[in-house]
């Protein structure tokens, strides 16, 4: 890992209409758009799905060097979170991140330490740990011969 600090940069570029590109050096641009809730279109990222997306992927990639470290072996995790955006003292902001983890492990393994890792997981992801509001975790272990199809 390279010191800190590490800078990322993002550059938008809009008008009074239509979508906004976001790029970033080396990646493909994102079309973004305001939510339907904001009247916006539908059907493309908007900044608000953008910011509980960072936190599930953040929380999976945490999760995937907690275990590591702790070389503790899993099959598969589905993170689905949903960010709870209110109106607080004359301020649109996220109020809540509900993050549910669904992990699949092979049939005796120690589901204490399953949870113990994703529990740390959730509490240094680098993402939520940068915004305010209510964290969250709801977890569900399964055996890999338990697994069911996923849903989003």
């Amino acid at each position: 890992m390279k010191a800190y600090p590490h800078t990322y940069r993002v550059s938008a570029q809009g008008s009074a209409m239509g979508a906004v590109p976001v790029v970033s050096q080396g990646l493909p641009a994102i079309e973004t758009a305001p939510p339907p809730e904001f009247d916006g279109p539908g059907g493309v990222w908007s900044p608000e799905t953008l910011l509980v997306a960072a936190i599930a992927n953040c929380f999976i990639l945490t999760f995937r060097g907690v275990s590591r470290a702790a070389h503790f072996a899993w099959e598969k995790l589905e993170a689905h979170v949903d960010g709870t955006l209110e109106r607080v003292s004359g301020s649109t902001q996220f109020t809540r991140y509900t993050t549910r983890a669904t992990l699949t492990v092979k049939a005796g393994t120690d589901h204490a330490k399953a949870r113990e890792l994703l529990e740390r997981a959730e509490k240094v992801c680098l993402v939520a740990n940068s915004l305010r509001g209510e964290r969250i975790l709801e977890v569900q272990l399964l055996e890999a011969s338990e697994a069911a199809p996923s849903h989003p």
